[in-house]
Formats: C-alpha cells, sequence, structure tokens
C-alpha cells in the first residue's frame, strides 16, 4: 500500500514493525541505515496526519455558530 495512502493505524503498525526489526539487531548496517529511513518517513506521514486531523478539530470547535464543520483541505498551509 502506498504511503500516502496509509491511514494512521496502518502507518503506526508499520513504523512498529520496523522498531522491531531495528531492536532485534540482525540487520547488517546498509538494512539498518534503509530501515531507519524508512521510519522516519512513516513517523513524518503519522505526524502530518496527526496535525491534519486537530486542524480539522479546530475549525470545528471555533466556529462562532456552534459546532459545524467546514470544509478542509490537506493541502492548505
Amino acid at each position: 500500500m502506498e504511503k500516502n495512502k496509509m491511514n494512521f493505524e496502518e502507518t503506526i503498525k508499520q513504523l512498529e514493525s520496523i522498531a522491531g526489526e531495528l531492536e532485534k539487531g540482525d540487520l547488517n548496517l546498509d538494512e539498518s541505515v534503509s530501515k531507519f529511513e524508512e521510519g522516519m518517513k512513516l513517523s513524518k506521514a503519522c505526524n502530518e496526519i496527526l496535525e491534519n486531523a486537530e486542524k480539522r478539530i479546530t475549525i470545528l470547535l471555533k466556529n462562532e455558530n456552534g459546532v459545524s464543520e467546514e470544509n478542509f483541505d490537506v493541502n492548505e498551509e
């Protein structure tokens, strides 16, 4: 599954798997570095998912007319 199409739970599960592989210490240096890089990308993806969720919640809570959902563009910054 493509990383940017994964949900938070799937991304965390893959990140935990990578952490487990690295903790075992069975990988050579190149494999370890590659897994670490992949883990960092997954960590960044998790962070982005959480930030976007926080922005959506903030939009809901800041509405002056009570709670109503506004359109949220993930690519807005």
